[in-house]
């Protein structure tokens, strides 16, 4: 039976049992009504989104939900975010993702986000950037916050490039976080050496800019990482027999991949990609997304924020926000439409590790035909109890699409 679908993507929500919280993960803490509603009149289990030998990072991530396959496909974050900001890559083009991070006068990365900088302050000082360095070998662009992109033109430079994933590097020296070259090409050698110049230029640069003056965590270094070219995905309605698919997200990540796969991209006023983003908006778009489109991704950020902050108190309110802002009001407006409903996170972040780890994450699928499992709440213990088993590749859109 062919369905429609919503799925509820929770970024960094899975996490691990803490002694301050009884024993029990911040999901679990966490009061969660419709998540539970979901697992309660549906069945669980487990989603491998982190396939071994890949970068533990959302892009990856994300592709695995969506049945991409990153294992055979996966182009590099740059270039995927390349194409959601609309950057026509060259074949000789390779785009990073270029975070503006904190690092400490002692040398030490504290910040990957540079106090979550605003976009006004992002966007001003890619800009100044661009003046001051950018031409025909490379350009910067402004994104969304600290998430920005710098592209490298021509046949000297390469994407095979060794990077540290900034997220999962904070608190550490940046002499032992440096590019290194992924293979013996000159071409290799070269980039991490142009990369290097360009970084020391930039950090001179950024720590006299007039904006980083007085705060707390000053945008005082580029950090490119995550390299490739022009990404080639097969299209969502390829890979899923002429169903057609719409992303909602605030961040250019996931909005690469949704134009890379041919899937409607839908743009929400005042999604930010944290706590403050535009839920209301969200909702409206997944609602009216749903009208023309066979499965609606509505993918919130500020979950995995608040977790690479380190930040409890925050990551259970960015739960709970979620939940009662984003779940709740998406099946009370569906209530009886045979919509099929999913909610899982793309990958855990550990409060105590604040980095990403490839723990199969749980799952949880309700809607018309699908016959309830034991399981009463959507949580990381109870979803591999549940009769849904362990999910991979294309299998959970298969599934909620009826396919």
């Amino acid at each position: 039976m062919n369905r429609k679908a919503i799925i509820f993507l929770a970024d960094g929500m899975a996490d691990e049992p803490l002694p301050e919280l009884g024993g029990k993960t911040p999901l679990e803490a966490a009061n969660t009504p419709a998540m539970d509603s979901i697992a309660r009149e549906g069945v669980n289990g487990t989603f491998l989104t982190l396939p071994e030998g890949l970068p533990t990072s959302s892009d990856v991530a994300n592709m695995s939900v969506l049945g991409f396959y990153p294992e055979r496909n996966y182009p590099g974050r740059g270039p995927i975010e390349a194409v959601s900001q609309g950057i026509e890559l060259g074949p000789d083009d390779v785009a990073f993702r270029c975070n503006l991070v904190y690092v400490s006068s002692d040398g030490v990365l504290r910040d990957y986000s540079a106090g979550h900088i605003d976009n006004e302050t992002a966007a001003q000082l890619m800009h100044d950037l661009q003046e001051q360095f950018g031409n025909s070998d490379v350009t910067f662009h402004s994104g969304v916050s600290y998430r920005n992109l710098l592209v490298l033109h021509g046949k000297r430079f390469s994407d095979r490039i060794h990077y540290f994933k900034p997220d999962s590097s904070q608190d550490m020296p940046v002499a032992e976080l440096k590019l290194s070259a992924a293979d013996d090409s000159p071409e290799a050698a070269y980039t991490v050496e142009f990369l290097d110049r360009l970084g020391q230029l930039c950090a001179a640069f950024l720590a006299a800019h007039p904006l980083n003056r007085g705060r707390k965590a000053p945008a005082n270094w580029i950090w490119p990482w995550s390299p490739g070219r022009r990404p080639r995905l097969e299209p969502f309605s390829v890979c899923y027999d002429g169903r057609r698919g719409a992303v909602i997200s605030a961040v250019d990540v996931i909005k690469g991949i949704g134009k890379s796969s041919g899937m409607e991209v839908i743009e929400v006023p005042g999604a930010t990609g944290f706590l403050d983003t535009n839920y209301a908006g969200k909702v409206a778009a997944a609602l009216e997304a749903i009208q023309r489109n066979d499965l609606v991704y509505v993918h919130v950020e500020a979950i995995d924020e608040c977790s690479h902050l380190g930040d409890l108190k925050l990551k259970r309110q960015a739960i709970e926000d979620f939940d009662s802002k984003i779940v709740a009001p998406v099946l009370a407006a569906l209530k009886g439409k045979g919509i099929t409903f999913a909610v899982l996170p793309d990958h855990p972040v550990p409060i105590k590790l604040r980095k990403h780890t490839t723990t199969p994450v749980p799952l949880a699928i309700a809607g018309p035909g699908i016959e309830p499992d034991s399981v009463q709440s959507f949580s990381e213990t109870l979803a591999p109890t549940g009769s849904l088993g362990f999910l991979r590749g294309n299998e959970l859109v298969k599934k909620v699409l009826g396919l």
